[in-house]
């Protein structure tokens, strides 16, 4: 199962209102690190998805939601649990670090 597409539109209804945990990628289409980090965001979604929901939010195409949470640099993921942040990540890692690290926050 791939990650799920977020944006301005279904944020609130696919994350904030959520009643698993979700995964979010915040990136851009012409970050190299975001784009080394699409495979193993969408390898964690299909590891983990009994536990929790995994998509990715475009900060191009979806400014508001990416403004709201302050994301400055990307890739940043940030781990929501009942509809806010819980934990979160910037910078690539690879697959192992990241599940790992939402593992523990689970």
């Amino acid at each position: 199962m791939a990650a799920l597409h977020f944006n301005d539109a279904n944020f609130e209804k696919e994350v904030l209102q959520s009643s698993l945990p979700v995964l979010v990628d915040f990136w851009a289409e012409w970050c190299g690190p975001c784009r080394m980090m699409g495979p193993i965001i969408d390898a964690v979604a299909q590891d983990l998805a009994a536990e929790l929901k995994v998509g990715k939010v475009n900060v191009d195409e979806s400014p508001n939601v990416a403004g709201q949470y302050g994301i400055m640099s990307i890739p940043t993921i940030i781990l929501f649990k009942g509809g806010k942040p819980a934990q979160q990540f910037v910078g690539a890692m690879p697959k192992e670090a990241l599940a790992a690290k939402v593992k523990a926050a689970l």
